[in-house]
């Protein structure tokens, strides 16, 4: 019996397009799966390429998770084998339009008792998204199963420049000639196909146990302890000034503040803060990193 796939996705640039079709790419061709692909779109349209004040407007909304109206969508089956669940993180968290199908009653009685693999395009960090997206999914009683963060693998400074200027112009190219191309490479977008046919693999015999593993040992996460660090200080932070900001008539200042703090933590406190765990917590905190990394790179969620 054939088995059925749907795969859900939002993209604006195009990038998890590509992505989404490179990973089922290997379930397509096979002549035993059949995959269904639904693009979701919010009514209220996020533009790209963004404005500074559109992007930075879209923080408190992401970060609390709160849902937004989508477009009419409709599935063809009530039930299938698997779902992929592609996304991207917006403030780490996962984007309005994904975590809002997370939420959609439409979406949760299909996931229902479902095997789900998600699948991420990023800068960097992921860890809060997908933190939040297993709270939502166990909630509706999904079964996640596996996980792909994609990112963008240069200098987490020279990726934070060359993420502004294509979200800020909608060019994926050199900027000034000088810095690297942004986004995920087209090298890694290829190579998802890997993961895909890892996937299918696990599908067609029905067992899930050791997907993850498997993905992990194929480089599907790779957890870097310092972007980890920041992320698990930053989520925390983030969630204060959604608190904040909610509400408040002068928003749109408030934001502008919640920018220029963003930019002084990620380039100034961030080093100094991550120099002095290196020198003084890290070194004695081997077992208790490891553990965390490995909590990460699986797909349970903690109690």
């Amino acid at each position: 019996m054939s088995k059925k796939v749907l795969a859900v996705y939002f993209t604006q640039s195009g990038q998890l397009e590509q992505i989404i079709h490179e990973f089922t790419r290997p379930l397509s061709d096979s002549g035993d799966i059949t995959v269904e692909k639904v693009r979701i779109e919010p009514q209220k349209k996020f533009p790209f390429p963004w404005t500074s004040p559109t992007f930075f407007d879209a923080m408190p909304e992401s970060v609390d998770g709160v849902p937004a109206e989508l477009e009419n969508f409709s599935f063809k089956e009530s039930k299938y084998d698997l779902i992929i669940f592609g996304y991207q993180p917006w403030f780490l968290s996962p984007s309005i339009p994904m975590s809002s199908l997370a939420q959609h009653p439409g979406f949760i009685a299909v996931a229902k008792d479902t095997p789900l693999v998600t699948i991420s395009g990023c800068r960097n960090m992921w860890i809060n998204a997908q933190e939040k997206l297993k709270r939502h999914f166990k909630s509706a009683g999904t079964l996640l199963k596996g996980n792909i963060a994609l990112v963008d693998k240069h200098n987490n400074y020279a990726s934070l420049i060359t993420i502004f200027y294509w979200m800020l112009t909608g060019k994926k190219d050199r900027k000034w000639g000088v810095f690297p191309r942004p986004g995920v490479s087209d090298e890694d977008i290829a190579g998802a196909s890997v993961f895909g046919e890892t996937v299918k693999k696990h599908l067609l015999a029905d067992d899930w146990d050791g997907l993850q593993p498997a993905l992990v040992q194929q480089k599907g996460v790779d957890v870097k302890y310092s972007l980890m660090f920041i992320e698990r200080k930053a989520g925390k932070i983030f969630k204060i000034w959604s608190k904040i900001i909610h509400g408040k008539k002068n928003r749109a200042a408030w934001l502008v503040g919640f920018k220029y703090y963003l930019l002084i933590a990620l380039c100034i406190a961030a080093p100094i803060i991550l120099t002095v765990d290196a020198i003084f917590f890290k070194p004695f905190l081997g077992k208790r990193i490891k553990k965390q990394k490995a909590y990460y790179e699986g797909v349970t969620l903690e109690s």
